[in-house]
């Protein structure tokens, strides 16, 4: 049935390895009565978990019925979970807000079972487990001994092959866990039953076999009855939940909780109110916008500048590129203009001045600067900006001639390369913001147009038969260029080895697919050598390097040549920005462009520009996406704090087998539920108040100047809000393993 073959599990936190258990052996058979005993911390519950599908595991291979899982996605163990596993749990893990009929009826409800056939199911098991006179009770009211009978009803409700019990007797008194042994006992007579205790002695007469961990290690496993398991065993064939029931639960989640329920009522509340009076306002009376000629794209909103591409999506050709560079009035061209518009932090080596703006080349600085003197070396930097700006004036110090380092995406230092502003430029800042512009040299500019176009790309490795992420911001997979390698091959983890035949990688080959808006590309490298902690500096020749940061910063990684590494990315041009030399001849340069069968894009017409006539509308839409945006994440942090009771129970609906997309549908339709709610309790109000029932001016403002055509548009405002704050909670809530939220909580 499970087979587990050096199977290691360990746990990373902030650079710290843990170990829940390695190099596990072991075998499991339908028919057998488990009993895994050993100390606190042995990692008893952290193997019950990784055989549940609650956790993932780093080492090994664990086999299910014969197949591999080591390939398997969120999805796979979600299947799993849901076909294979009953819980049983020393803290039972019920809904406290059901009743005992409603907490088996929430297992089979999620395996699409019939409301008849749940009916005289739910009945029978009450029955077994003796606890048919307290079905509508609720489980909050509950003695130990008697929750843990509703979870081991709960259990055997979804008639699988494998329980999973963690400590089910250790709040109990000596007759109810008897009575409990007794009946897990019983059970695993057509089932797989697997139980962690701390009292062995307890289960000792009822089990067949003895599991003793220690130190994350199989001590002993001694079996008292050989079980002979029966292969045509049939496997389950559940169906999915219908929406008949998800709503069922929706509805009864958004009510079952009182306190709950009036928070969120009160957040929508105010939303609708928020919404409605920002609206009524500006259908009222008549404003004028405060705010024009940005957007949020461009970063270089140069009214001479225009964006090309080709219309068949492929690069321009060098012939092409100096082609365009001739046409009349085309003052220069930016290839790969997408750095233009991404935005470059530099910091002083104390961090406390952060100097953020576009990168530009210094071919194209045009003049001298106004403070300092022109760069040199390849690693000074001219500054522009308003001359006004209190950094450029009067802190000028603080900057002309000091070293500064780039600022990565998590807010650290990168100190391998530092950067010195010799020179600094006043220019004229669009709408007086703060727009700093940085002239560097080719050489720097070819590093940050390579970073930028990394950032940009997707980077997935085919690795002995796996499909891995290298960008996800973790050592594992990563990529790094390193002049020791040599061209076409590649320098490994040795901790990947095990991913290979005989644990050998070396003359193996993979594959590194790029992926981004441009282009994808496909390179295949071999397996040279591998390094470890001892010999990563020999073969590698890492600078300033230390044993102590090897797992935090080298383990992991694959080393391929720079060569190997910039064909990764430098793959041509394929979009460009042309400046022409006078803003009077911007039509002329786009109508030749045209004529090349190029794309055109002139910045300036993505501006937000100043009209009498559509004034009002601009600074309503501006205003209303502002309070939309603004309401969005003031109401998201509140109802996250308000859900955070939540947590627990969507947790344990992914242990007994819901799906992530079942949980957020879930959590969708009961804010869906809410909003509803709050919205037409308004619209009420609203009714009332023109029947002169009640008087509120604010609603007899909405009352006077809204329209049929107004109210469909903020409802719909409030159902995609309510839908986007439950995919982002959702989306947080579920985007780590079901144990990993479930400690967070609890």
């Amino acid at each position: 049935m499970i087979k587990l073959k050096n199977v290691s599990k360990y746990y990373y936190s902030k650079g710290v390895i843990a170990t829940g258990f390695t190099k596990v052996n072991l075998e499991f058979k339908i028919g057998e009565f488990v009993a895994i005993t050993g100390e606190s911390g042995s990692g008893k519950s952290t193997l019950l978990n990784v055989i549940s599908g609650l956790d993932s595991y780093e080492e090994g291979e664990m086999y299910i019925d014969g197949k591999e899982t080591s390939h398997y996605l969120e999805k796979d163990w979600e299947i799993y979970r849901r076909k294979n596993i009953g819980n049983i749990y020393q803290n039972f893990n019920l809904v406290n807000s059901y009743t005992v009929y409603q907490n088996i009826d929430l297992i089979l409800s999620l395996n699409g079972v019939n409301k008849k056939e749940k009916k005289e199911k739910i009945n029978a098991l009450l029955k077994r487990v003796d606890m048919y006179k307290y079905r509508n009770t609720k489980v909050s009211k509950l003695s130990g001994g008697q929750k843990q009978r509703i979870a081991i009803a709960r259990a055997l409700a979804k008639d699988i092959p494998i329980i999973i019990a963690d400590e089910p007797t250790g709040s109990l008194d000596k007759r109810s866990a008897t009575n409990i042994i007794k009946l897990l006992k019983e059970i695993s007579e057509d089932k797989l039953v697997i139980i962690v205790t701390h009292n062995y002695d307890q289960v000792s007469e009822y089990v067949t076999r003895k599991i003793t961990m220690h130190d994350g290690k199989v001590l002993e496993d001694k079996k008292f009855k050989n079980v002979e398991e029966n292969i045509s065993r049939k496997e389950n064939n559940y169906k999915n939940i219908n929406f008949a029931n998800k709503f069922k639960l929706g509805f009864r989640n958004t009510f079952n909780i009182l306190p709950k329920f009036i928070l969120l009522f009160l957040v929508y509340s105010f939303i609708v109110a928020s919404l409605m009076g920002e609206y009524s306002f500006f259908k009222k009376g008549e404003y004028e916008a405060t705010r024009e000629g940005y957007n949020y794209i461009f970063s270089d909103t140069d009214d001479k500048r225009v964006i090309i591409n080709k219309k068949d999506k492929t690069e321009f050709s060098k012939e092409e590129i100096e082609n365009i560079k001739k046409i009349k009035n085309v003052n220069y061209l930016v290839e790969n203009d997408i750095i233009i518009d991404e935005n470059f932090a530099f910091s002083s080596h104390d961090q406390m001045l952060w100097l953020v703006g576009s990168i530009n080349s210094l071919d194209i600085f045009d003049g001298e600067v106004d403070e300092g003197r022109l760069p040199e070396n390849d690693n000074e930097i001219i500054i522009a900006g308003d001359k006004d700006e209190y950094n450029l004036s009067v802190d000028k110090e603080s900057i002309l001639n000091h070293k500064f380092y780039r600022t990565t995406n998590t807010g650290e230092l990168d100190k391998a390369k530092e950067y010195e502003i010799v020179g600094i430029k006043y220019i004229d800042s669009p709408s007086g913001y703060i727009d700093y512009k940085f002239y560097v040299s080719n050489k720097v500019l070819e590093d940050f147009m390579f970073e930028t176009h990394q950032n940009f790309s997707s980077i997935k490795i085919e690795f002995m038969g796996e499909n891995k992420d290298a960008n996800t911001g973790s050592n594992m997979f990563k990529l790094v260029p390193n002049n020791k390698v040599t061209t076409g091959n590649s320098i490994i983890s040795e901790d990947l080895n095990n991913r290979c035949d005989k644990e050998n990688c070396i003359n193996k080959n993979f594959t590194i697919n790029i992926k981004n808006q441009y282009y994808s590309f496909s390179k295949t490298l071999r397996i040279d050598k591998t390094y470890n902690q001892k010999n990563i500096n020999k073969e590698l020749d890492i600078p300033n390097y230390k044993k102590e940061d090897f797992d935090e910063l080298y383990n992991g990684i694959i080393y391929i040549n720079p060569t190997d590494y910039t064909d990764l990315f430098n793959k041509g041009t394929y979009q460009m920005s042309v400046y022409v030399n006078d803003i009077n001849n911007l039509e002329n340069v786009v109508k030749e462009l045209n004529k090349s069968n190029y794309n055109t894009l002139k910045v300036k017409d993505t501006l937000v520009k100043d009209g009498a006539t559509e004034i009002i509308k601009i600074f309503k839409l501006i205003v209303t996406c502002a309070l939309v945006f603004v309401l969005f994440f003031i109401s998201y942090f509140i109802i996250k704090i308000i859900l955070k009771s939540r947590n627990v129970y969507f947790s344990v609906l992914r242990m007994l087998g819901a799906s992530k997309n079942v949980c957020k549908e879930l959590l969708i339709i009961e804010l869906f539920i809410i909003t509803n709610v709050s919205y037409f309790i308004f619209i009420g109000l609203a009714e009332l108040n023109k029947a002169k029932v009640i008087s509120v001016n604010f609603i007899d403002t909405v009352n006077r100047y809204f329209v049929f055509n107004d109210y469909i548009v903020l409802y719909l405002i409030l159902i995609l809000m309510s839908l986007l704050i439950s995919i982002k909670y959702a989306s947080q809530l579920f985007k780590n393993s079901v144990m990993s939220v479930y400690r967070e909580e609890v």
